[in-house]
């Protein structure tokens, strides 16, 4: 049997696995049930497994039956901080996270995946490590894995890496879509705190109100970005948060904002940083008043490699028919600490649409909705997908 017969073969579990995840959802590094749930399905497999220490991790590795290099596979495995607001019987039963954004189906692919191999060890031409991680909502759990070594697990490093993502909303159920070079942006997290000094709202010239320079650094930011950036290299800057003050009447201590912002070249996430400090420092000095700004660098640019990308391709045609895969014209804005790996390894990150049969994608429900659903009816596709990369990449390496 082909990998493909093999994981339509396992359908069934996996789709009961999926649900099983998406039941009891948990959040960030440390996701116990979650990791006894992938060791009970990968039980009896020939790997080698490893727990993370700190954070709910499983690194399993496969011998494969002929020499070769090593090929790593990876899943995320968290949910998200979200109350479900959809009608499904195995919907979330924790009121405080929600698989909405698909990670559930993304580890049973990958128990999909090692499942299949196992049963074509003697195929490989070398190793592959299988990426089981918590914390990629904003935990930098791939960073966190690599420093504990899932990049050595095999005792070689991988000369090639992929992962698969579900999309809920936007892309046709079944299609593949990736393209080479920058597919998911950086992201950094920004936190600004202008101090002033309260007072009285009927008496401005007595205080120092942080408020009104708070509002000229957001506006300021606006325009420092469109003004700056190159539009075909461009940068998203989005003030989400916005807090101050507690009464109409009264001018407060502090104005606080927080901000994400996307870019995609390395460029860019410099010159935007240097850009934002000069900005609100400048206007907070105009005021005569303080500033406190956190700035934290969250995740690189996810960058496929060009070879990597078109051998994603090619698998995709020959496994399921060029009709199913697209080249994606342009990067999204999102951002994933896949790209760690990447940083690392040449790889290659892909989409896959998983909306619901009936639904149309234009208007379904995206990822990170409340409302978000994604169809098992992909689950055997993605996993068949993995493990033919794999078995492939091997054997052409060796």
């Amino acid at each position: 049997m082909s990998i493909l017969d093999d994981v339509r073969e396992l359908q069934g579990d996996l789709v009961q696995l999926r649900r099983s995840l998406h039941t009891e959802p948990e959040l960030g590094l440390h996701l116990p049930r979650t990791q006894e749930k992938v060791l009970t399905a990968l039980d009896g497999l020939p790997l080698e497994t490893t727990l993370g220490a700190s954070l709910s991790s499983v690194t399993a590795v496969l011998r494969g039956g002929m020499p070769g290099p090593t090929v790593l596979l990876r899943a995320d495995m968290d949910a998200l901080p979200l109350t479900e607001q959809t009608r499904l019987d195995y919907r979330s039963t924790n009121p405080d996270a929600m698989h909405a954004c698909g990670h559930d189906l993304h580890t049973a692919m990958l128990v999909g995946a090692a499942q299949a191999l196992a049963a074509h060890r003697d195929r490989l031409s070398g190793d592959v490590v299988f990426m089981f991680q918590p914390g990629e909502e904003g935990h930098d759990g791939a960073g966190l894995m690599i420093r504990e070594g899932v990049l050595e697990a095999s005792g070689n490093r991988p000369v090639a890496a992929y992962g698969l993502h579900v999309s809920a909303s936007m892309q046709a159920q079944g299609s593949f879509a990736t393209r080479s070079g920058p597919v998911l942006a950086a992201s950094h997290a920004v936190r600004v705190i202008v101090h002033g000094r309260g007072g009285h709202g009927s008496m401005p010239h007595r205080a120092q109100d942080p408020v009104p320079a708070a509002c000229e650094m957001v506006t300021a930011l606006q325009t420092f970005v469109t003004r700056t950036f190159d539009p075909f290299d461009p940068v998203v800057l989005t003030v989400g948060r916005f807090v101050a003050g507690t009464a109409n009447n009264v001018i407060p201590d502090t104005a606080e904002f927080g901000v994400t912002i996307r870019s995609f070249s390395r460029d860019n996430q410099r010159l935007v940083k240097e850009g934002f400090l000069r900005t609100c420092t400048g206007i907070a000095q105009a005021h005569g008043l303080e500033v406190e700004i956190e700035y934290a660098d969250q995740y690189p640019v996810t960058v496929n490699d060009a070879g990597e990308a078109e051998f994603v391709a090619e698998v995709v045609a020959d496994l399921h028919g060029e009709h199913r895969f697209t080249w994606s014209p342009q990067p999204a804005t999102g951002s994933e600490d896949f790209s760690r790996v990447l940083d690392e390894i040449p790889g290659a990150f892909t989409f896959l649409g998983a909306c619901p049969a009936g639904v149309d994608a234009a208007t379904a429900a995206p990822n990170h909705s409340a409302r978000a659903e994604f169809d098992d009816a992909v689950l055997a596709d993605g996993a068949a997908i993995l493990g033919e990369l794999t078995l492939r990449r091997l054997a052409r390496t060796a």
